[in-house]
């Protein structure tokens, strides 16, 4: 029986070229990056040119991208590093519609003395702007908002957002694991301090992550250790899945720059007209024209 798998927001099947990547690394290549003899050594170089692959997917530098695990520890990370240096600050900003793995360390905060405020959305999935704009203050340590909405795939004006921001002085994170990939991203045009991304959402294998740290950030690690990320995040790197996700950044870039979500949108849009011409009353969710290229929700 073939197999149509529609659930691509919740996790991707690794791309065949992604598998041939990192299997030599999962058997042959086995060593520590970090000893000191060139069988480990020399992976520290297929290291940093994964990590210049994902640099030219987002648009920053090298030393800007932090390897971790997963997209939830990037959030948890980013989030507990703008708390952190910002110790006499104590209101956090972000909206009703984040994923779990952010809105779930939200509730551990508010019990520690955080004020966190949840900026609503309309009923197309757009966020009330001057709901949030009006909630910044001179207490409010961090906005953290998604880029893209996982189920209705709505798409937050980050850029715009980013600008009122940070002309306030706040730190601003974004959770792009559902838009890397799928549209194209730059994070200095829309000026964003940290950004998390996911492997498994970009045709990588789960368990590996990125947080994007802009250069001058304040920064306070989450997983203290070792040396490993230039002391940003501790722990023996995980080689074969951070060459993977180098590998699936580069076949995601090119995907973006060949306009290649097109295709994909058309192919949504077909899917969508047919549902709503055959099922009655049935309606799509979200804002029509400003959403995801691959993500429907239809009620």
């Amino acid at each position: 029986m073939k197999v149509i798998y529609l659930d691509n927001n919740a996790t991707t099947k690794v791309a065949p070229e992604v598998v041939d990547a990192m299997l030599p690394y999962l058997s042959e290549y086995y060593g520590n990056p970090s000893s000191m003899h060139s069988f480990g050594g020399n992976l520290a170089a297929k290291i940093e040119h994964a990590r210049q692959n994902v640099a030219t997917l987002i648009g920053a530098a090298p030393d800007e991208i932090v390897f971790n695990s997963c997209g939830t520890e990037s959030d948890g990370t980013a989030i507990r590093a703008a708390i952190e240096s910002n110790p006499n600050k104590k209101h956090i900003i972000t909206s009703r519609v984040e994923h779990p793995a952010i809105k779930n360390l939200y509730e551990i905060l508010s019990k520690k003395g955080y004020r966190v405020t949840f900026v609503p959305v309309d009923n197309q999935g757009r966020l009330d702007l001057d709901y949030l704009y009006d909630k910044l203050s001179d207490d409010t340590a961090v906005v953290s908002l998604m880029w893209a909405n996982n189920e209705t795939g709505v798409i937050f004006p980050i850029e715009e957002i980013s600008r009122e921001v940070k002309a306030r002085g706040i730190v601003f994170h974004t959770d792009a694991v559902q838009a890397v990939g799928k549209i194209p991203i730059d994070v200095n045009a829309t000026g964003v301090d940290m950004l998390s991304l996911s492997g498994h959402k970009v045709h990588a294998p789960k368990g590996v992550g990125v947080l994007y740290i802009r250069k001058g950030t304040k920064f306070f690690p989450y997983m203290i250790g070792g040396h490993q990320e230039k002391g940003r995040r501790g722990g023996t790197e995980n080689v074969s899945s951070i060459i993977a996700l180098g590998k699936a950044a580069d076949l995601a870039k090119q995907h973006v720059d060949l306009n290649g979500y097109e295709a994909i949108k058309k192919l949504r849009d077909r899917l969508e007209s047919a549902l709503l011409a055959g099922v009655t009353h049935s309606m799509i969710n979200g804002d029509r024209e400003n959403r995801l290229p691959n993500t429907t929700s239809i009620a």
